[in-house]
């Protein structure tokens, strides 16, 4: 029952989110602040949803996948550039997480599981990646807004009068 109601949710987001990235250009991936790009945001975003299906669904990394964004945009030198790349990235991560969440016994869902992020439970967990990934995508939506050259500029705001008549 948990994954069921869970599921509605997590799948809501994860559509929404690779819906954002899919509408993404191979120019926009190098949009960013210093080396937090959105190419960054998307690969990191990934890899925590593999770190995650590990540390918390008991669902071992791919053999293939390297985690590169645990240090943070400064300690990863990789530019991420293909937009047909970071699709393929971010597919594979929410299918293999899933697999995890739909192989976890009922049961398990609501035992506290140590890992480096800390003791927490599997739903616990999938809160916090929910999050995460919003958090994400309200950060690529602002440097897609603040950082594209063809982008329109905000009209400024109209200024109300506060004086009493």
């Amino acid at each position: 029952m948990t994954y069921d109601t869970v599921s509605v949710i997590w799948e809501t987001i994860q559509e929404r989110f690779y819906h954002m990235v899919k509408e993404l250009t191979d120019d926009e991936l190098s949009y960013g602040v210093g080396n937090a790009t959105i190419g960054y945001m998307i690969r990191h975003n990934a890899e925590v949803e593999y770190l995650f299906a590990e540390w918390y669904f008991g669902q071992e990394l791919p053999m293939n996948m390297e985690i590169r964004t645990s240090r943070g945009p400064a300690g990863d030198p990789n530019s991420y550039t293909s937009i047909f790349e970071m699709l393929q990235l971010i597919r594979e991560s929410q299918e293999h997480i899933g697999h995890a969440m739909r192989a976890l016994p009922e049961q398990s869902w609501h035992v506290p599981v140590k890992s480096p992020m800390g003791t927490i439970t599997p739903l616990q967990a999938v809160g916090r990646l929910l999050y995460h990934t919003s958090l994400h995508a309200g950060q690529i939506a602002l440097l897609l807004k603040h950082t594209n050259p063809n982008s329109v500029p905000a009209r400024k705001p109209k200024t109300v009068s506060t004086t009493l008549h």
